[in-house]
């Protein structure tokens, strides 16, 4: 981490504090003031000011879909012009395409705060996980060679494979047909959530840590993959061949590197830029852009950690000086803001009604809980007995408590939830159960309490519990 962020700031990162707080504004306002609410997020971002202070203006601004006969988008147009609350508070959640570039009209009209977000922002917070995801196939890394990483990736299978099971059973049950579109949406973990509660409940050093980060960076590749192809624009056709469009920004990337260009933000710039409108233009999801590029990016000879930053102090105090690759220096350059930008995708995405919990809300949660730990536990169980053994230091319990831990889906559940239904009612139920996810914290400490997981001979100083820093040896 820089030496210039306050400790302020790097409390704020560590705790997911923008993202915990994006949610509880979001549910404030959408439960107090839904009308209010749906302002900031759908209209678009020039037009916000007369929103609130002109009917008139606002009236050309908020025609949200000509085309739509659909209720809930006339009930929010006219609350939106008029500047009154919605009577029914599930009308107020938008189709995600309503507003965005995937709908009708000029471009005017989609600059939305929940476009720009979901659509631009999260191209840089995908793009971090794919360095992560990079980082981890070199030499050194978790996936490098893959023999040693088959028991994880074992559990990284029965975590997406598990929760899946787990909603299409219980939604046979208890849901509707319509609520299968939403199989995805438990399938990937928060990684930075999954992290701090892990360290938290094992102790720094534990080897269940490394077990769960692998996992979580696998499963969400795993995500990624269920994005792009699973959940493509529900209301257009998706144009294969505008994917063409990521071709040249590939070979563009590759060059770069052929020319050893050190530089990660022209990748970003001239590579991401081709890869952004294919996805954009086809209809498929324009946040994967940097998915495509981050690969490309110079890295480090070996991977020297997930998460984990150089003390650059400690290097000035024993006069050492580790040079960047341009595959770190994207992560070390845009983290902060990605990480306190999390506020504002939570708050873009998390504002539900309470009114809108169903059968689904639950049935999601169901699905990241049990299914996350059988699945885990289970696929990485059978693993250890064909063979491919647990990490020293791993046994039963661990596993166990590592697959409850797996199941915090915050983020990318959040996400997936908005791609997967464009009900508004639905939608919003689907995303309680991602909130409540978060809960699952708390059954990670008490199960690892109770099963007494935690590494007792790990002593915490407040620099531990704040950073987790790299080991020279790896």
């Amino acid at each position: 981490m820089s030496g210039g962020k306050t400790g302020t700031v790097q409390r704020l990162q560590e705790y997911s504090i923008p993202l915990i707080a994006g949610v509880v504004v979001a549910m404030v306002m959408a439960n107090v003031a839904p009308g209010t609410y749906e302002k900031l997020i759908h209209t678009p971002v020039y037009a916000i000011g007369s929103a609130f202070t002109s009917t008139e203006d606002l009236s050309s601004t908020s025609h949200l879909d000509a085309h739509s006969e659909s209720p809930s988008r006339h009930a929010v147009a006219a609350s939106v012009v008029h500047g009154t609350e919605p009577q029914d508070h599930s009308a107020v959640h938008l189709d995600n395409h309503a507003v965005s570039a995937h709908g009708h009209g000029g471009w005017g009209h989609y600059f939305t705060l929940h476009f720009l977000i979901n659509d631009i922002f999260m191209v840089f917070f995908f793009g971090i996980a794919a360095k992560e995801i990079t980082e981890a196939c070199l030499p050194g890394g978790p996936l490098n060679p893959p023999s040693k990483a088959v028991n994880p990736l074992l559990g990284t299978l029965g975590g997406v494979l598990g929760p899946i099971a787990t909603f299409l059973a219980a939604n046979s049950i208890f849901g509707e047909t319509t609520w299968y579109r939403g199989w995805g949406i438990p399938t990937a973990t928060d990684i930075a959530l999954a992290w701090l509660v892990a360290r938290f409940v094992f102790g720094n050093g534990h080897p269940a840590i490394k077990f769960l980060l692998l996992l979580a960076v696998a499963d969400d590749a795993i995500g990624l993959g269920i994005i792009a192809f699973a959940y493509p624009d529900p209301d257009q056709a998706t144009q294969w061949l505008n994917t063409a469009w990521i071709i040249p920004g590939v070979a563009l990337a590759y060059g770069l590197r052929r020319f050893n260009v050190q530089h990660w933000w022209i990748y970003v710039l001239i590579g991401g830029a081709f890869t952004w409108w294919g996805l954009f233009s086809a209809h498929l999801h324009p946040a994967l852009a940097l998915v495509f590029i981050v690969p490309f990016l110079p890295g480090p000879k070996r991977d020297l950690g997930l998460f984990v930053e150089e003390d650059r102090d400690d290097a000035s105090v024993h006069g050492t000086h580790h040079v960047h690759s341009p595959l770190e220096n994207f992560e070390h350059t845009l983290k902060l803001s990605v990480d306190l930008g999390l506020f504002f995708f939570a708050f873009a995405n998390a504002g539900v009604p309470l009114s809108g919990i169903s059968n689904l809300s639950w049935i999601v949660l169901a699905s990241l809980l049990i299914g996350k730990t059988v699945g885990v536990t289970l696929f990485s169980f059978v693993g250890d007995r064909l063979g491919f053994k647990l990490p020293d230091g791993m046994e039963f319990r661990h596993l166990v408590v590592t697959g409850v831990t797996a199941g915090l889906g915050l983020t990318v559940a959040l996400f997936v939830s908005a791609q997967a239904f464009t009900d508004p009612a639905t939608q919003g139920a689907a995303k309680m159960g991602a909130l409540f996810s978060g809960g699952v914290a708390a059954a990670s400490f008490a199960l690892g309490w109770a099963l007494n997981v935690r590494n007792r001979e790990t002593t915490f100083s407040l620099q531990q519990v704040l950073f987790w820093k790299r080991s020279p040896a790896r």
